[in-house]
């Protein structure tokens, strides 16, 4: 069993890497998980953008046991187990506390919009069918709709802030995250979730760390720093750059595409292979803006 783990600074979510069969690239996650420890990440997440919900169950269930595995125990792990039902959603809720997850983080169901009866059902069926923390997961800047913040709110009361946990992440985010710490009372622990580019406007309001992609871990982790020394003036300078990438990244296919481009510019990666059909390609265009973006963050973040 995993030991106690302090949700804290910056949670990497894993990008997939696939074999040409679409089949899930064991050696390269390997890798990509080894780099993003030696780039000081404080923890890894699978979620939206590890392109779970193209993975079936058994899959997700591999892909997690698969990073557990590499990572041994040097860093912990939050698994995504949202699915389109409360049946799906729990067991592999149960799957992730068996094999040593730290936490688990449920999104919603992505192709309609639950009564809010049955979405606080949903939530309480996936807390109490584990006893590890569960992050709650406003994913509706990708898919489904908003949550609604009585929702968390009660969820708080019943169940207390180290149990259940947030990553809201619905439009205005900075106004709904201090509606929320107004409604808790300050009690939600919070994740910031758009990839570093709210943490400017989210970080004053309080929250417990970042989700963002794989590409650009040392620039999260030097933007977490700064943000935590108090020093805004680097914070700033560090988040322009991170800013105009994210930008691009406006749909769950396209903030993959960056990503894995990314990842085999730096070597990480072998393929930029997603799970079709997608909805994005990465033209030239775009490949220009971010390899600029990208060549002034490492500046940044070297000198």
């Amino acid at each position: 069993k995993m030991m106690k783990a302090n949700l804290h600074g910056v949670f990497t979510v894993i990008s997939t890497p696939f074999a040409s069969d679409d089949s899930i690239d064991h050696d390269v996650l390997k890798k990509e998980i080894d780099w993003l420890i030696d780039t000081k990440v404080d923890g890894f997440v699978l979620a939206m953008v590890s392109e779970v919900l193209r993975l079936a169950a058994h899959e997700r269930r591999e892909l997690a046991q698969s990073v557990i595995a590499s990572a041994n125990g040097r860093v912990p792990l939050v698994t995504s187990v949202g699915a389109e039902s409360t049946k799906i959603a729990t067991q592999l809720a149960k799957w992730a506390e068996e094999d040593g997850a730290a936490a688990v983080m449920a999104s919603p169901p992505s192709a309609f919009a639950p009564l809010s009866s049955e979405i606080a059902n949903y939530y309480i069926s996936i807390i109490e069918s584990v006893s590890i923390p569960v992050i709650v997961q406003d994913a509706s800047n990708y898919v489904g709709h908003p949550l609604e913040i009585s929702l968390y709110v009660d969820l708080i009361d019943k169940y207390g802030e180290e149990r259940l946990q947030f990553k809201p992440e619905a439009k205005p985010v900075a106004p709904r995250l201090q509606q929320l710490k107004d409604a808790s009372n300050a009690r939600a622990r919070v994740f910031e979730g758009q990839g570093g580019a709210d943490l400017m406007d989210t970080y004053p309001i309080g929250i417990v760390g970042t989700m963002p992609g794989a590409e650009i871990p040392w620039g999260l982790v030097a933007l977490w720093k700064a943000l935590e020394s108090g020093d805004m003036k680097r914070a700033a300078e560090i988040h322009a750059p991170i800013a105009k990438m994210v930008s691009y990244q406006t749909t769950l296919d396209s903030y993959v595409a960056v990503e894995k481009y990314l990842l085999v510019k730096q070597g990480i990666f072998t393929s930029t292979r997603q799970r079709g059909p997608v909805s994005f390609i990465l033209d030239k265009t775009v490949t220009d803006v971010i390899d600029a973006a990208y060549a002034e963050l490492e500046g940044i973040v070297k000198r």
